[in-house]
């Protein structure tokens, strides 16, 4: 799993290091499918993904993952973007499947299995776990206890949840105490690995950029 939404929240670094790792075969749970030739895009542009699980996989900007996919090299599951979320957080939970009306009479339900609740019909989802999340938080301790920038957040709590490692990079790393416990979004025993990724100089509107 990745988080981010587009840009926003993309643990880029992470994505970098694992480019530069040398694992192949992936498959990747993400809102996005890459924008440019920078972060998810950079990974699916040297060959390692398989699959992509994703609710967002076209825009502008996205003519990596079009190539790959119109050729054949790359396999898409499509997920509407509140499922993906709820899929990711019902793995975390422990939940076995949810139904949901989502996606009810399109291709997107083909081969699930359907009920009528209440006299609305719904698709049953299953829950998607994950090996590894890589996710982007503001700052941690070494604990692993997680706080977010504004709409940074997105899927990176829910992601944390659902893997079985999960590796955030944050931009400040903090003593234990110092973080408000009223302000963590992710506690600890969801993190298993910190990466300090300094800020470098200031970009427009007086907002710090990460190198």
């Amino acid at each position: 799993m990745i988080g981010g939404f587009g840009g926003a929240g993309q643990p880029n670094e992470l994505i970098d290091a694992l480019v530069a790792q040398g694992s192949k075969d992936l498959v990747i749970v993400s809102n996005n499918a890459g924008n440019g030739e920078t972060g998810l895009a950079a990974l699916l542009r040297a060959g390692r993904v398989r699959k992509i699980i994703c609710s967002f996989p076209r825009q502008a900007d996205s003519h990596v993952f079009d190539g790959l996919y119109r050729s054949g090299k790359l396999e898409l599951e499509l997920v509407p973007q509140g499922n993906l979320s709820e899929r990711i957080r019902a793995a975390g939970a422990g939940i076995g499947g949810f139904f949901t009306p989502t996606g009810y009479g399109t291709e997107l339900a083909h081969g699930k299995e359907t009920r009528e609740i209440g006299g609305r019909m719904y698709v049953l989802e299953s829950p998607i776990h994950a090996d590894v999340a890589l996710i982007k938080a503001e700052r941690g301790d070494r604990w692993g206890n997680l706080v977010y920038r504004k709409t940074a957040r997105n899927f990176g709590p829910v992601m944390a949840m659902a893997a079985k490692l999960t590796i955030a990079s944050v931009h400040e790393a903090v003593a234990l105490g110092e973080l408000d416990p009223e302000s963590i979004v992710t506690p600890g025993i969801f993190v298993q690995r910190i990466v300090q990724v300094p800020y470098t100089a200031t970009g427009p509107a007086g907002f710090k950029q990460a190198n």
